[in-house]
């Protein structure tokens, strides 16, 4: 028992070390780095859904704690305060949903800003300062979409957008690294995501770029006159096959060999991956969403329907318009009005090694009484007062109209069947 106390104890005490020497050492950079008299902005850009951190790289030493704001234009009256005042806000990543508003997605870590699942609403200017207004750091941030990405598959020989220039500008795609083979053993995948960006002599040089006279094709620093062909550049994706082998695992001790084989021997099925299983049950025609645990947008992810590979070559979204399953750009896997041919084990795979597996099993749907709060219900009835008042509105015009022209201009149906005149033919015959 005192043995365990004396662990935890060091334990702490290494952890305090630790946390120490992180202060110090963020104490020492912003030491080095003297903030500039005039506020500049770094240039960042994202993919959707991707989650990114901008670090308060200068500050007075006498500063304890920072306070960050975000602002869509520069120098608007519009100014959102992302802090509690004492630079402590953290939150937990696993409960962040997609579409939520910025002030529920993110965190302050070391005078750090972290925005989790970042999306294009989330575009603009971050400063780092204090709650008295004074700024010591910018950044411009560009997230670009993620709903119309060109596609480029390599295998079926596919090339990626060429430049674009202009007379006072050119546009390109500037690619990340090839991610890893997001299977090992099989044929697995591998993607390369590329961001706009545009080159021109004439960006606004009030924002930094890390290459001279080059920034995103989102960022406040492009000319407000080249805007508009600059955003019909998409950002985008390349794909190619991969064949990676699986790493060999540390062999156990001998006994504990011995053990497991017993075990697989009795009871597990020697067909399913040994992963850690989900089970989900949901009634058919409503929509599922799989996200594989503790992976982002620009991982290696790939997902299995039992021994079936759903490759990207054939259920990326957008590629097959038979398909109704679909895996989207952030790695999702979209299961749309389900059927009972969707019940099955799902397994995904991470960076390469299958880490997580989820067990569908498909309920019939069950028939309720509609009632008048329904979606369904509340549509009906909107669609029928709205056809009842058109009809009403048309009536009224038409007999308006017949009042208004009077009986002797009256077109042909305002005023029923034309009487005989007397003098006609008709009048002489019904006399005796």
């Amino acid at each position: 028992m005192e043995t365990r106390l004396l662990g935890a104890a060091a334990l702490l005490c290494l952890v305090d070390v630790l946390q120490a020497f992180a202060i110090e050492d963020k104490g020492d950079l912003f030491k080095r780095m003297v903030c500039p008299s005039f506020l500049m902005f770094d240039n960042a850009a994202y993919w959707a859904d991707m989650t990114f951190e901008l670090p308060c790289n200068c500050k007075p030493e006498e500063v304890s704690s920072v306070v960050w704001y975000f602002q869509k234009d520069l120098g608007s009256a519009k100014t959102t305060v992302l802090t509690d005042f004492s630079g402590t806000v953290v939150v937990d990543s696993g409960h962040i949903e997609r579409g939520s508003s910025v002030l529920k997605r993110f965190s302050i870590r070391m005078f750090s800003l972290i925005v989790f699942r970042a999306q294009v609403t989330d575009s603009g200017h971050y400063l780092c300062g204090t709650k008295q207004g004074d700024f010591f750091y910018g950044y411009d941030v560009d997230v670009q979409p993620t709903t119309d990405i060109a596609v480029a598959f390599v295998d079926r020989g596919q090339h990626v957008q060429e430049d674009d220039t202009q007379k006072l500008f050119s546009l390109f795609t500037s690619f990340w690294d090839w991610t890893k083979c997001d299977r090992c053993g099989v044929r697995g995948e591998q993607r390369r995501i590329g961001l706009c960006y545009v080159q021109s002599a004439q960006l606004n040089p009030r924002y930094r770029t890390a290459v001279p006279n080059v920034t995103s094709c989102g960022s406040r620093a492009v000319p407000a006159r080249f805007q508009h062909p600059v955003h019909l550049r998409r950002p985008e994706v390349a794909i190619r096959s991969c064949l990676s082998p699986c790493p060999k695992e540390e062999a156990p001790e001998e006994g504990v060999q011995a053990i497991s084989n017993v075990i697989a021997k009795l009871g597990e099925k020697p067909w399913l991956p040994r992963v850690p299983m989900q089970f989900h049950k949901q009634p058919a025609g409503t929509g599922l969403i799989l996200a594989c645990p503790g992976a982002r947008p620009e991982h290696a992810v790939a997902w299995d329907k039992g021994s079936v590979r759903l490759y990207r070559s054939h259920y990326l979204i957008g590629v097959s318009k038979r398909s109704r399953v679909f895996i989207d750009h952030g790695n999702h896997l979209h299961i749309p009005r389900l059927r009972h041919s969707d019940r099955g084990t799902y397994f995904c795979w991470r960076e390469g090694k299958m880490v997580a597996g989820f067990q569908l099993r498909v309920t019939p749907r069950q028939q309720r009484r509609r009632t008048l709060r329904d979606p369904e219900t509340i549509n009906a009835i909107k669609v029928i007062g709205m056809s009842f008042a058109i009809i009403t509105l048309i009536f009224i015009l038409i007999h308006m109209c017949c009042y208004y022209w009077g009986r002797e201009g009256a077109p042909p149906g305002c005023n029923g069947p034309a009487r005989p005149q007397p003098g006609s033919l008709n009048a002489q015959a019904s006399l005796p």
